[in-house]
């Protein structure tokens, strides 16, 4: 079906230079920032008491789609993710819609962390330090994925100390109580699912380890490894931050919280551990504006290989052997994104972007035979209805626009094949 990943030795090819450890960093700082900082309010909003069922169900279906990722990985080990998996799965249809869903949700994505870079470092300039934080770390990604990999590293390291601060300010302090962590009556099904939707925004960074399929080394043992590994490690160092805010704040005053975190590090009488909360989370946005930079070039990529997007995208540096004008361009457009957009409209949209390319992961899971490494019939099932039903629990904004999204990109999709088809002889 269609064209396989491109072989070793192509021109073009991108250089194998990731191991375990580097995957599972970069996926760690994917998911490690976004959630804690910026989705746990909003979620609050929605879900109220029942944050933490909602979180249990977005690591439920994180945990499916990564099961699936991984597996479809270590078969199609190219750059592009599930752009390339459902392209071979189920038809380039399916492919290119994969690929757009993921190129347009996680560009939301990448102007959502740069936004939170700059409301926590200079809030009155929080566009114009957005701005910047792309173009800095747009140039990090254009000098060599090494390079990313390692200061990925330490900003991950940064984001857990500072973390791992604040939870044990909140369970040393006198101010923590369990009662607050009990459900309410204002936990409906229908707001526990749309906090679930907001939170998976955070869990996603496990897809920027299947789409550097082309830089890993061993990909088809490295990826499996790594993906389940970065989102386990994520679902205990989340669940164990929400219930230690919870514990302090309680669900409505971290539901009126801007920076959660901080409030919590002040209530626990921790005032002196304010600071570098903030600078942690700033930090941690940060690190996940470099891995979807990372991620979402990768995709275009591989969508400019097929010529869904220009083929000018699909050049690799020489050099640094990146696809340094697919880099370019997606810094140019989340640029422009931080510099329109603000954070809650950025996170919505994208997460029902992403929640359409992981349904298509799972559609594409389910065709594996045993032989190919086929998972758990049930976990590709879970994961195809929880990406649905999440992406419609969102808010409606977030449902339309994202929706009509989809559906331009489907309509340009049709109409190139109409003007293909008909320029055949």
């Amino acid at each position: 079906m269609s064209r396989r990943p491109i072989p070793d030795g192509v021109p073009d090819e991108l250089r194998r230079r990731l191991g375990v450890p580097d995957a599972v960093v970069i996926g760690l700082g994917s998911m490690i920032g976004a959630g804690i900082f910026v989705a746990l309010a909003p979620a609050a909003q929605a879900a109220g008491s029942g944050l933490l069922i909602g979180l249990a169900v977005a690591g439920v279906v994180a945990y499916c789609n990564a099961t699936s990722s991984a597996r479809l990985a270590a078969r199609y080990p190219a750059s592009g993710g599930t752009y390339v998996y459902g392209r071979e799965r189920l038809g380039d249809f399916w492919g290119y819609l994969a690929g757009w869903g993921f190129v347009v949700g996680k560009t939301a994505s990448c102007a959502a962390m740069a936004l939170a870079v700059g409301s926590y470092v200079w809030p009155g300039q929080a566009h114009a330090v957005a701005v910047a934080a792309v173009v800095a770390l747009t140039a990090v990604n254009y000098a060599g994925v090494q390079k990313s990999a390692w200061l990925t590293r330490a900003i991950v390291s940064v984001v857990l100390a500072v973390l791992a601060a604040v939870v044990v300010a909140s369970f040393t302090s006198g101010e923590a109580d369990a009662a607050r962590l009990g459900v309410g009556s204002d936990a409906d099904p229908g707001g526990v699912l749309q906090a679930a939707g907001l939170l998976f925004f955070a869990f996603a960074g496990y897809a920027r380890i299947a789409t550097l399929g082309e830089e890993v080394r061993d990909p088809a043992r490295t990826i499996p490894r790594a993906i389940p590994f970065a989102l386990g490690i994520t679902l205990g160092v989340y669940a164990l931050v929400a219930v230690c805010v919870l514990m302090v704040l309680g669900p409505q005053q971290l539901a009126d919280a801007t920076a959660p975190l901080s409030d919590a590090a002040r209530a626990a009488g921790a005032d002196r551990l304010v600071p570098v909360v903030r600078t942690g989370a700033a930090v941690a946005a940060l690190g996940s504006l470099l891995a979807l930079i990372l991620g979402v070039s990768r995709t275009a990529l591989a969508m400019a290989r097929d010529r869904h997007l220009p083929h000018v995208l699909a050049a690799v540096h020489p050099r640094h052997r990146v696809p340094h004008r697919a880099e370019l361009a997606v810094g140019v457009v989340v640029a422009v994104l931080a510099a329109t957009t603000d954070v809650r409209g950025a996170i919505g949209f994208s997460s029902f972007g992403v929640l359409a390319y992981y349904a298509v992961a799972n559609a594409s899971a389910w065709t594996l035979t045993p032989a190919e490494g086929r998972p758990h019939r049930l976990v590709p099932v879970i994961g195809l209805t929880g990406c649905l039903v999440l992406a419609f629990s969102l808010p409606v904004s977030s449902v339309l626009s994202g929706t009509a999204v989809l559906a331009l990109g489907a309509t340009a999709y049709g109409i190139r094949r109409f003007v293909a088809g008909h320029r055949k002889p």
